[in-house]
């Protein structure tokens, strides 16, 4: 009895099962790199983010509502994914390089994150100069929350961040929860209302800084 044929369909199927594996790779591969499918920010409105809760991280702990943070002179607030992320020290040190401009226009910068763990926020201090506040409610990053999971790490884009970064010398670490994704804001004074609204597409998309500045420039300052 011989059993070439039988080899023959084994082997055969070995490659059906091959080429499948390898076209579900491609296809899972391709749908991650496709924007269409990506979750879609829901624009965030003044009512919204001025009635965010946020807590103080200094010695002396309070508890206040965001809109005290632009009421005056309007704000620059980065939502940080996570400190610990060297691609959010990234950009952490590259909004503070605007620091300069934003003083001579009156503009504070702050940052808010969405967790406190051991140093974490104290090791990301010295890459952003403006001062940090606690939005455990995660306002910041809704008001329609944005996941990117481990797709994320199949995209191209990621992965040309990575590189960007690392080249660029920034290094970080694995504590804390960074699937939910960030963005930059700048709010005018009073109820000038959103000037700018950047949300992370993907890990490591960066704001356009020159956008942060031109934003800035039309704040008015309210009176005292």
């Amino acid at each position: 009895m011989s059993f070439l044929p039988d080899l023959g369909i084994f082997t055969m199927g070995m490659w059906s099962i091959g080429l499948g594996a390898l076209g579900a790779a491609v296809t899972g591969i391709v749908i991650a790199n496709t924007d269409l499918f990506l979750s879609k920010p829901e624009k965030a409105t003044l009512e919204f983010l001025e009635e965010i809760e946020l807590k103080s991280l200094g010695s002396e702990q309070r508890t206040f509502k965001a809109g005290e943070l632009w009421k005056k002179n309007g704000a620059v607030i980065m939502a940080v994914r996570r400190p610990g992320c060297f691609l959010c020290r990234e950009e952490a040190s590259e909004l503070s390089s605007l620091k300069p401009q934003l003083l001579k226009l009156g503009v504070p910068l702050y940052a808010v994150v969405k967790e406190k763990i051991g140093t974490e926020v104290e090791d990301f201090q010295p890459y952003f100069t403006g001062e940090i506040f606690l939005d455990e409610k995660k306002g910041f990053y809704g008001p329609r929350r944005r996941k990117m999971m481990i797709s994320g790490f199949f995209r191209y884009g990621v992965w040309q961040n990575f590189f960007r970064a690392w080249k660029s010398g920034y290094s970080g670490n694995l504590e804390g929860e960074g699937f939910t994704l960030g963005g930059v804001y700048v709010i005018g004074a009073g109820r000038q209302g959103v000037l700018l609204e950047h949300r992370e597409k993907e890990f490591g998309d960066k704001v356009n800084l020159p956008s942060v500045l031109e934003a800035a420039e039309k704040i008015k300052p309210q009176a005292s």
